[in-house]
């Protein structure tokens, strides 16, 4: 794991897109045990409070759940629905940006489909 900051974005929400990618990529399994604020804050040498704030806010997305007295854990379904939050994202931040942009440069659709298709 690469150290966070990352300009521009709290770093609560940072560590919870860590989580996200390691969800995504395998390395947190669904129902395994996700690493204690108390972790995070060492590794990452931010305020265990910080690192609470993005626990949470994957708990309130139902992405982990609390199990009383042992910790956080990755729920069933979490992989899908970080998925689709992602494309959500990527749709949002990245496609409809692009389709605005080739709009006022006269590029149609077509072309934007063969321009991808060239550059991939």
């Amino acid at each position: 794991m690469s150290h966070l900051i990352e300009d521009g974005k709290p770093i609560f929400q940072q560590i919870a897109e860590r989580i996200e990618d390691d969800i995504l990529s395998g390395a947190l399994p669904e129902e395994s045990q996700v690493p204690s604020t108390n972790q995070f804050a060492a590794y990452y040498r931010i305020n265990p409070a910080t690192a609470a704030k993005g626990v949470n806010l994957l708990v309130e997305q139902g992405i982990l759940y609390k199990r009383r007295g042992i910790g956080m854990f990755v729920a069933t379904g979490a992989r899908e629905a970080v998925l689709e939050k992602r494309r959500r994202q990527f749709y949002d931040q990245y496609v409809a940006a692009m389709l605005a942009e080739a709009e006022k440069l006269g590029i149609t659709r077509e072309d934007l489909i063969e321009m991808i298709r060239r550059g991939g």
